[in-house]
């Protein structure tokens, strides 16, 4: 069976469907606003006239093309294509600003491969024994899994007043996160009479304003992103760094684990990656001012998902992220069912399927490395132009998730905030986080004792949920020992000599 997918596979149509899609995906997550879901869902109705396998290997690689496509802009520019490369901005754009912008790219490239890669051999090899264990989760565990990512918080900081700012800044984002309706009661909460806000404050409209809108507002004083110009005529001769293997094999791992859950997402999988890496770094002062580890563990842990999300899909028919139930329309559209007859009865086509992704993960690894150093020329892009085509798109970007002027508004406030906020010393990674994981921990938590009638020790009842509680103990207790060392290491030093 695996013989004749390959077969399929290898038609010229196939392989035109791939590249493609792929460089579709690429170019539709370097569009602020434009995420992976609403392009697989713009080609379900493109699929009708085409054949099932053309159909669903051109939504694959518009999915594998676009989640790291989302790296591009929020290297160059601090304005994420995707939700999920937010973490990659957070050091991408200061090695930008060095004039490092095209090895950010080639890190970014090279970890968004291999994290892709293993998560589609992942699903190749072990795809329903991964969907059984995506089921013993429950709203327990999706609560711990919050707070696990919600534990990076507590890394972002390096000193107590860090620490307290960054609380602060999380705190912020958690109560965004309450504004809507309540997923247990149906009542609403702080919507001040828009409709809009029935659902929430939309995600990629603050997000676009934290990063994207707030970024333009700082540059309005400078000529240019890049402050040392001549690294950039040195992209193609600068040498990979060293030492990243661990962290791209760290991160590709956390993000096929996290996209096997259903409901995660590859922004969980990209922030939990990045913590991970700044947790076991050495070089931990790089984090925040441009480091190649942390953009290696996020990309890895974002391009991860892709495998991962689509194991509950194709064998459960139980989407793992929002993609993934976009493209598992286009399966129902052509009347392939996801479950066990996908594997065999129309084995040849799904294995064929899930092959293409593999070569979709070559087709934008080559036009990463080979476009790296003129993508990286953006930078020099003089502001005065710069500023109006970003904000520009940013406004569409906004407007288009939702079709909402609110949301436009919504982005413009938030990047006004965003502003603020960094020049007061707040971690906007961390209000990220908040708003993020602010939704799911609270729905898993209502879940769960309404589940127990009221008893708190339906959280440690599993093993899944205990030996979460061991991996947010390990997060928070080293970050916080070496806050409180170093703080006690200043106040010595800061006392004054008898001498």
């Amino acid at each position: 069976m695996i013989f004749e997918a390959f077969t399929a596979l290898m038609t010229p149509v196939s392989l035109f469907a791939v590249v493609i899609g792929t460089v579709s995906g690429v170019l539709i997550g370097g569009m602020p606003g434009l995420t992976a879901t609403m392009a697989v869902a713009l080609l379900i109705p493109v699929t009708f006239v085409l054949e099932p396998l053309t159909g669903l290997i051109l939504m694959g690689g518009v999915y594998c093309g676009a989640m790291y496509g989302g790296s591009i802009p929020a290297i160059l520019l601090r304005t994420p294509g995707t939700p999920a490369a937010v973490a990659t901005a957070i050091e991408g754009y200061p090695m930008a600003q060095k004039g490092h912008g095209g090895l950010a790219l080639k890190v970014s490239v090279v970890a968004s491969f291999v994290g892709g890669s293993f998560s589609v051999f992942i699903l190749l090899l072990v795809a329903p024994i991964l969907a059984k264990f995506a089921l013993s989760f429950g709203p327990p565990e999706y609560f711990l899994l919050s707070l696990l990512g919600l534990a990076g918080i507590v890394s972002m900081a390096e000193s107590g007043r860090e620490l307290v700012k960054a609380l602060i800044a999380g705190l912020l984002g958690l109560i965004l996160a309450v504004v809507g309706t309540d997923p247990v009661s149906g009542q609403l909460r702080y919507t001040m009479g828009f409709t809009d806000l029935y659902d929430g404050v939309a995600f990629m409209p603050a997000l676009i304003g934290m990063f994207s809108i707030s970024q333009m507002l700082e540059l309005t004083g400078v000529d240019s992103i890049v402050s040392d110009t001549s690294t950039l005529h040195r992209i193609k001769r600068e040498p990979f760094p060293k030492g990243l293997k661990k962290v791209i094999c760290m991160g590709s791992l956390t993000g096929t684990v996290v996209g096997v859950l259903p409901g995660e997402g590859a922004t969980i999988a990209a922030f939990l990656s990045y913590n991970f890496a700044r947790r076991m770094s050495k070089d931990r002062e790089l984090f925040g001012n441009g480091s190649p580890e942390g953009i290696a563990a996020a990309e890895a842990g974002n391009n991860g998902c892709v495998g991962g999300s689509l194991i509950p899909t194709l064998t459960l028919g139980i989407p793992g992220n929002s993609v993934a139930a976009a493209l598992m329309g286009g399966l129902l559209v052509h009347g392939l069912i996801p479950g066990p007859e996908l594997f065999t009865k129309y084995g040849v086509m799904t294995y064929a399927f899930i092959m293409s992704m593999f070569l979709a993960n070559i087709v934008f690894l080559i036009v990463g490395l080979y476009m790296a150093p003129y993508f990286a020329k953006i930078s020099l892009t003089p502001t005065g132009l710069l500023i109006p085509v970003v904000c520009l798109f940013s406004i569409l970007g906004s407007y288009a998730m939702n079709n909402s002027v609110l949301d436009i508004f919504v982005a413009l406030l938030c990047g006004i905030t965003a502003v603020i906020l960094h020049k007061a010393g707040f971690s906007l990674g961390a209000l990220i986080l908040g708003l993020i994981l602010g939704p799911i921990a609270e729905t898993g938590f209502s879940q769960a004792l309404i589940m127990s009638h009221g008893e708190y020790g339906i959280f440690f009842e599993s093993p899944q949920a205990m030996g979460l509680w061991v991996v947010i103990a390990i997060l928070l207790i080293a970050p916080i020992m070496q806050i409180f060392r170093h703080g006690g290491t200043k106040m010595k030093d800061d006392k004054p000599r008898l001498d």
